[in-house]
């Protein structure tokens, strides 16, 4: 059974002609989950001139131009995904205005998702190409984190390039788009050296922003030592659940450079990707208590057709694993002092000012292969 998604991107409705209403749009008795405050429980939620403008037990639907019914719906902040590949065009075969990048507004809404942060695409040398073309017009709120590498993510040898990795440039060009570009990232990277990875960390100082590592493939390098020697707290670890050789676990356990690096206050990202996230790896944190900050889909041409499909999907495996729903939005809503989901504003909110997003629960059956997971809701999807 197809799960049943309806998004709502806090509508703004037409005003019929000598209306008096104080709302345009109304969504009625929806099951409001919005941790940031403290929301937990059915509530009707008002929309004026596109933002939340109120949550209350009971609003008047005579008080709205336009009501929804939203019974046995959950309606959320607007969700916000920090890691995407965004920057797609005809240049070259990767990411960066290549092919692998999808158009955003094709698949963040249908999702819920209101707000997302391309994840290193493009480099400084190309970053305003990017957001010419796709930051500026694109319906969804477009953050992005700037690839240390100048070209950005171009595949092979482009990512490769120690001489392209350069820190004054980068920082640069953060300082000079504050809350669009949301942090520095490091992608791909082969070699043994550690210098992508403190280069960032040095643009990443420079600027104020958090720094995002996917780690590469190089096994002379540990996740230890990127935690003890080069991450600040607020760094952010993506395919936190990835398995194989990076070195989540260890002889079938999690690692316990990891539950050092939380103490630390470094956030573990999921980026699903199309090959990112590992049953076996998500099922043994689980048992021991290694749990993600932060839900994201390294969403892109190659995940979105494979086992990540979008959002929704991904919500409903941390559902099959035992996370309880509320936690499963809180980790796709915005903390206190969270850079790379709030860059300094308030987005996503459910509460007044902000956008809002509805979805249904349905009792659906997981394929096999995916149903090796203890988990409290083994037939729940959203």
């Amino acid at each position: 059974m197809k799960c049943a998604v309806v998004f709502l991107l806090a509508l703004s409705v037409p005003r019929l002609a000598g209306a008096q209403t104080p709302y345009d749009l109304l969504l009625k008795g929806g099951h409001v989950i919005d941790g940031r405050n403290g929301i937990d429980a059915v509530r009707d939620v008002a929309i004026k001139d596109g933002k939340i403008a109120a949550v209350a037990a009971n609003i008047p639907p005579t008080q709205a131009t336009k009501t929804i019914d939203a019974a046995g719906l959950y309606v959320t902040p607007g969700l916000i995904d920090i890691h995407v590949h965004g920057y797609h065009g005809e240049k070259g075969t990767a990411y960066a205005g290549g092919p692998l990048g999808v158009p955003i507004d094709a698949f963040s809404l249908r999702s819920c998702v209101t707000t997302v942060a391309d994840a290193g695409s493009s480099g400084w040398r190309n970053f305003d190409d990017f957001k010419a073309r796709i930051i500026d017009k694109s319906k969804t709120r477009v953050t992005a984190f700037l690839n240390i590498v100048g070209y950005g993510m171009g595949g092979g040898t482009v990512e490769q390039n120690l001489a392209d990795m350069e820190v004054k440039p980068t920082a640069d060009m953060a300082l000079k788009h504050k809350r669009v570009i949301v942090g520095i990232k490091s992608a791909h990277f082969n070699g043994p050296e550690w210098a992508p990875y403190e280069r960032a960390v040095e643009a990443g100082t420079i600027a104020n922003i958090p720094v995002m590592v996917d780690f590469g493939s190089a096994r002379v390098r540990t996740i230890k030592e990127l935690f003890e020697r080069v991450f600040r707290p607020g760094d952010i670890y993506t395919h936190a659940y990835a398995g194989g050789g990076r070195g989540e676990l260890i002889d079938g356990k999690v690692n316990p450079a990891i539950f050092a690096a939380q103490k630390k206050g470094i956030v573990f990202d999921i980026g699903h990707g199309g090959g990112s996230f590992v049953w076996q790896t998500a099922v043994q944190a689980f048992k021991e208590g290694y749990y993600p900050d932060s839900l994201s889909s390294d969403l892109h041409v190659t995940s979105m057709n494979a086992g990540m499909k979008d959002m929704t999907n991904i919500m409903s495996k941390f559902l099959a694993l035992g996370m309880p729903l509320k936690d499963v939005v809180g980790d796709m809503e915005p903390g206190e002092g969270d850079q790379a989901r709030t860059a300094g504003q308030p987005v996503g909110r459910g509460a007044c000012g902000g956008r809002g997003a509805a979805a249904r629960e349905r009792e659906v059956r997981f394929p096999r292969s995916a149903r090796r997971a203890p988990r409290r809701h083994p037939e729940t999807r959203l």
